[in-house]
């Protein structure tokens, strides 16, 4: 309560912490609004068979929008926005005129965030565009019934819910980017976090009726252990030390000083799993299109493959969603790893400033150091990410009977709460940073 009430009392961080607060509210009242075009009955007809019904696709967005439908006017929440951010991040080791930006400071910076703004807009409209002719043009596909958003299937109205779809995606983006600037924290990843707080009891109320109080008491303590376990992998590091030569200049004294490289065990942050979730889709989006009739040989290969394909990879305890998804977390961690930590590039920034590790030498040496220690740290990181991704799932979809598609959001409920206590810390960290700079004692201890 006295660290409370040292937040209040230091105008400067009540102002941002009040100001990230009024930012949220407005994100989370325009999560409700529907697009102009969308049918007000067939939203309340989704929302109110949501929790049957959260399948494939839909139930990946909500993750990232918190309510039951993607047609609103922050529907794709800032889903564009982060695969924007991964693929110029992915491509800035491709190209090299990303690569020199990269390389420019705070000018090339901007530069690259403005293609990255650009990258989101078009990743936005094509996914709206994508996903109202899917839902207009086959809701049973997707839903197992006709909810009825675009009753009489107009051009005009669908193109009108795509552009204000894609303006609220350009609007959140900028939102983001303001918490960033004058509020507190990083203003995607807070966004991110209120979505997934917003999730929460939605969860809760789904145990409680199909369960009743003593299974939702110990699924809270299982979310309380999940959460002890993931700050404690959270804050594990693998500091690799670093040593500076001493150098004497006329009469004073340079370097000679030692310190360290961290290395966090979980590296990739939650990156692997989104790039494994999003892959791990394309299946089912690829299924939608398949003919309903096949050929003489099989006339309904293509209904064949679309139960294959629901029954086995979006499953949460089936042996096949497993393995391909659990391969698919470690695959992309490494590969993430690979490009965000790049060994050479380290010895190379090392060797410029004078600086080694003791018992290794300078260049060759110290890049072969450094791929080593990588892929060791990267195997338990990888391994965690994949744990928490599947075995919370898994169990869920047992405690909630195994009854409907509610894959889309019990794929993620292990990683919302490894968003949710990651942002945590890092907005904590922050604030603690603040309040110990103005000689006041802060939440951690």
């Amino acid at each position: 309560m006295q660290t409370l009430l040292n937040v209040l009392r230091t105008s400067e961080l009540r102002n941002k912490i009040l100001f990230t607060i009024f930012i949220i509210v407005l994100y989370r009242l325009g999560a409700q609004i529907p697009a102009p075009g969308v049918s007000l009955d067939g939203i309340e007809t989704l929302r109110d068979r949501a929790d049957e019904n959260q399948g494939g696709v839909f139930g990946y967005l909500t993750l990232f929008t918190g309510n039951g439908g993607v047609l609103n006017l922050f529907g794709l929440g800032i889903l564009p926005y982060i695969t924007s951010s991964i693929v110029i991040q992915i491509l800035t080791v491709a190209v090299p005129k990303l690569e020199e930006w990269q390389s420019q400071g705070a000018i090339g910076q901007r530069k690259i965030t403005q293609w990255t703004r650009y990258v989101t807009i078009v990743l936005a409209l094509i996914q709206s565009a994508s996903l109202t002719f899917l839902i207009s043009r086959s809701p049973e596909q997707i839903f197992g019934y006709d909810p009825g958003l675009f009753p009489d299937g107009s051009i005009g109205r669908m193109l009108l819910s795509i552009m204000c779809v894609t303006t609220g995606t350009a609007i959140l983006m900028w939102m983001g980017e303001l918490i960033t600037e004058k509020g507190i924290g990083n203003g995607m990843s807070v966004l991110i976090f209120a979505s997934v707080v917003a999730g929460l009891p939605v969860l809760g109320v789904q145990i409680f009726q199909l369960r009743g109080w003593v299974w939702l008491v110990i699924a809270l303590l299982v979310l309380v252990a999940l959460c002890l376990g993931i700050i404690f992998i959270e804050q594990g590091q693998r500091r690799i030390p670093i040593n500076f030569p001493k150098r004497v200049v006329g009469r004073k004294q340079y370097g000679g000083n030692k310190t360290y490289i961290p290395l966090k065990v979980n590296q990739a942050g939650v990156i692997p799993v989104i790039f494994a979730s999003s892959l791990l889709q394309l299946p089912s989006l690829v299924a939608t299109s398949l003919p309903t009739s096949g050929n003489e040989l099989d006339p309904n290969w293509g209904d064949s493959v679309r139960g294959f394909i629901q029954d086995r990879l979006f499953s949460p305890t089936d042996p096949a969603y497993l393995l391909v998804f659990g391969l698919l977390i470690i695959g992309f961690a490494y590969f993430y790893n690979a490009i965000a930590f790049d060994p050479a590039r380290r010895a190379d920034e090392l060797r410029k400033s004078g600086g080694f590790i003791t018992g290794v030498r300078p260049g060759p040496q110290t890049e072969r150091h450094l791929a080593k220690i990588l892929n060791r740290i990267t195997l338990p990181g990888s391994l965690f990410l994949a744990a928490i991704a599947l075995i919370p799932s898994a169990l869920l979809f047992q405690l909630l009977g195994g009854g409907g598609n509610n894959v889309g959001l019990l794929g993620f409920s292990g990683i919302s709460i490894l968003i949710g206590v990651g942002v945590s810390l890092e907005l904590m960290k922050q604030i603690n940073s603040q309040l110990m700079a103005r000689n006041y004692e802060g939440f951690l201890k």
